[in-house]
Formats: structure tokens, sequence, C-alpha cells
């Protein structure tokens, strides 16, 4: 009954304004400290027990912090204080998960404190007997050879662990890294209601920055709408995990285009490409979105860029067709540029996994620059309950312009038992600059 009331409560905030609120720090924290309440009681104890490691050990000092150990902290902290070991131990399947934190403090509301220094001075040997007396099956930590998620262990701290666990215990120690990519790509049901709403707020920032309520066609350069970008993000109180560009294609040659005083003034006539991400409730988003300048004799983009732009979002419907649990990123990517170049496409296929990370760790589909497959993380298989930045570009050439360009799009979807959705719909068409108006 709480859930549903915190979410009934959260969705009337939302809408009950007519445009995406953002909550006050206050709230967020509330909310960001439930999210994780809720994935430690619901969503843990199932990775751990498909990926079979009945104890998992993240270990952290402060401000050199493992990329997993910020997913386990409450809101209020910024960093892991001093050296921070969180234990998560599975009882068994009738049981709840044991969550200790071998630190001075409580880690929130669930990691309890499981080691008094004045009873015990050395932090590390009350680890040694919380593992002596728990005899853990397989013992996982954060060590892994390609996935940078994954391996936030320390050197130091690595050889400390090591001197601290019983010998006996060293045959069950193991690489977490299935498990912890598991833990940061699965999103829980209460974080896909709120995603939504993430991503429509970025999608907003976009068709505002690409309005003229920003650009003055023929006074207006690429670098004003980049900060804008960034002022926006400030003034709403959010974050962003990359600088955010806008670029420009035009009819004219690029040899004379590249030749142009930098930055470039935004014309009549050009096509506008933005990437852009915001971070929101420890989330994030990866968007890439086109506009076109209105001409003043025009009322509408041109024919050729909207089939241009239809041939992007053909790719993306190629691609998220390809979406089947257990297939590979590699094996995605084969199938889905077969496909495309066999439909007259001339696809590039880079799309990532997203949410607590914008790079974030998971199933890989293609890097551009790796066209044929990527090694290990194009490997691992799709899972359900996992969010993608679906990424890539098309190559058009236009015949009106005599040269090549390229529809570069980005959405955030959401791969699920239902099949796949973006989760807050797509770009199907141009934006333009000013909004289309009657003849």
């Amino acid at each position: 009954m709480k859930y549903i009331l915190c979410t009934a409560l959260l969705l009337t905030i939302i809408f009950s304004f007519g445009q995406p609120h953002i909550l006050n720090q206050r709230a967020q924290a509330t909310l960001v400290d439930e999210l994780l309440d809720d994935r430690l009681k619901n969503t843990l104890p199932k990775l751990m027990r498909r990926e079979g490691i009945d104890m998992w050990i993240i270990i952290s000092r402060e401000y050199n912090e493992d990329p997993i150990i910020k997913t386990f902290l409450p809101a209020t902290w910024m960093a892991a204080r001093r050296t921070t070991i969180l234990v998560m131990f599975d009882r068994g399947p009738d049981k709840e998960l044991e969550l200790l934190a071998v630190s001075r403090y409580d880690v929130g509301q669930r990691l309890k404190r499981a080691w008094d220094p004045d009873h015990q001075p050395n932090q590390w040997t009350q680890l040694g007997k919380i593992i002596d007396e728990r005899n853990p099956k397989k013992i996982g930590i954060n060590k892994s050879e390609h996935v940078g998620h994954a391996d936030g262990l320390t050197a130091n701290d690595y050889e400390q662990f090591l001197k601290a666990v019983s010998k006996k215990h060293h045959p069950a120690i193991t690489s977490s890294e299935k498990l912890a990519v598991s833990w940061l790509e699965t999103r829980s049901e209460r974080e896909m209601i709120i995603y939504q709403q993430i991503c429509r707020i970025a999608h907003e920032i976009i068709a505002e920055g690409f309005s003229d309520r920003v650009i003055q066609p023929g006074v207006t350069t690429t670098e004003d709408v980049v900060w804008w970008y960034r002022e926006r993000i400030k003034e709403l109180k959010l974050d962003t995990w990359f600088h955010p560009s806008v670029s420009i294609q035009r009819n004219e040659p690029d040899a004379i285009f590249t030749k142009r005083i930098q930055p470039v003034v935004i014309l009549p006539g050009d096509l506008l490409h933005v990437d852009f991400g915001i971070t929101y409730l420890r989330l994030n988003t990866d968007t890439q979105q086109h506009a076109y300048v209105l001409k003043s004799d025009e009322h509408d983009a041109p024919d050729f860029l909207k089939k241009a732009f239809a041939r992007g979002n053909k790719l993306q419907d190629i691609l998220t067709r390809n979406f089947v649990q257990g297939k590979t990123g590699n094996q995605i990517l084969a199938e889905s540029r077969k496909q495309a170049i066999d439909q007259g496409l001339s696809p590039s296929i880079y799309t990532h996994p997203i949410g607590y990370h914008g790079h974030a760790a998971g199933t890989t589909i293609g890097m551009w620059d790796m066209q044929g497959g990527v090694p290990h993380n194009g490997d691992y298989p799709l899972h359900y309950n996992t969010a993608y930045s679906i990424e890539l570009n098309v190559t058009v050439y236009l015949i009106e312009w005599k040269k090549e360009i390229q529809i570069k799009l980005e959405e955030d979807g959401f791969f699920s038992e239902a099949g796949f959705r973006y989760i807050d719909g797509r770009q199907t068409e141009l934006m333009l600059i000013p909004k289309k108006s009657k003849p």
C-alpha cells in the first residue's frame, strides 16, 4: 500500500501542472532511498541466486569509490566513508538477504553496522570473522578483466582482503562480474515508472533548445545552444554525465563548411543535430535528435530530408525487432546490419545499456568503430528488465545537396517480457525552427 500511495503521489505531482515537475532535493533523496530499499529487498536476491553467488563483498575507500558501491549508498552519502565494506549474504531461498556494513556506521536503512572498533580495532579481521561464521560457497568480489564497472576493487584492498580471509575460503573467491553487471543493468518496476518522466524531461529540454525561444537564425551559434543546454540543466537542478553537442549539416560542400569560422552560426536551411543527456534520481538519459531551420518561404521541412529521416526510424525498427532474450549483442548486431543492408540502408549501430551510468554495463550492440562485433561485452546475452540507448546512424545520399548526410538518432528504451518499447517514445518527425505554420 505504501508503494502504491507513494507512486500515486509522485504521478500527481508530475502531471498536475501540465509539464514535468522536478522534485526538490529532499523529495529526491527520499525517493532515491525508497528505490534502493526496494531493489535490495526484491531485486538483489533474485540476481544473486541466478548468478550462483551467496556472498557479495564490495570494498571501497573514500573518494576512490568503486563504481558499484555508489549505487548502494543512501542519498545523503556523497561518497564512501573511510574504508566502507558491504557484505550481502544469501541465507537461503526462504529468507531475506543478510545485509551488513563492516563500517563505523549503518549504510542506509538496510545495511546494518557489523563492526565495533572499540571491541575489534581491525576492520579486516572483523570481515574475516564474518566470512568464517557464514561459510559461504562462493564469494564474489568486484574484480574483472573486461568490465570496468565490475573492476572497482583496488590492488591494495584486494591484498588486504586476501590476508583477512582464511585460506580455506580462498577457493570460493570469484569475480562478481556477472552479478555486478546484472545489478547495474536490471531495472525495477518502480524505477521504470519514474524513468519515463526522466526521459520526458530530457525530451522537453531538447525541444526547448531547438526552438525560436533559443535559436535566432543568423545570430545564434551551435556553441550558444550547447551552453544554453548546460545552463538549463543547472537551472532545473539536474545534472549531466557528458557535455552536450550541437552540429550542423547543410547544403554546401563539406570542404567549404569546415573552413567557416567556429563556432558556426545557425542559418535557415540547416539540419541540426543534438546529443544530450541528463542525470536525475541516479538514472541517466542519452538522446540524439534532429531539427530543421525553415527558410523564409518554407512551412515544412523538404520532403527529401523527411525521407532521409524516415530511413533512420527504419533502422531503429530493424534493430529493436531483433531484441530477444538470450541473444548476444554481437548476434543482434550482425542480424540487424544484414537486414538493414538487404533493405538498402547504410547502417552504423552502436547501442549501449543505460541506467546508473550513461555508458552502462550490460549487452553492448556494436561500437562506431566495431561494426563486426565487440569482444566480451558484445558476447553478453540480453536479459529482461534492462534499458538501452538505441544509438545508431544511417548514411543517405541527397541528390538535392549532392552529398551524403547522416541521420544520427538515439532514444532510450526498455526490454521486458512484453518486448521492446521506447521509454518516452521516439522522434519520428523533424523538429522545426520556428514551429510549423500554416501557408
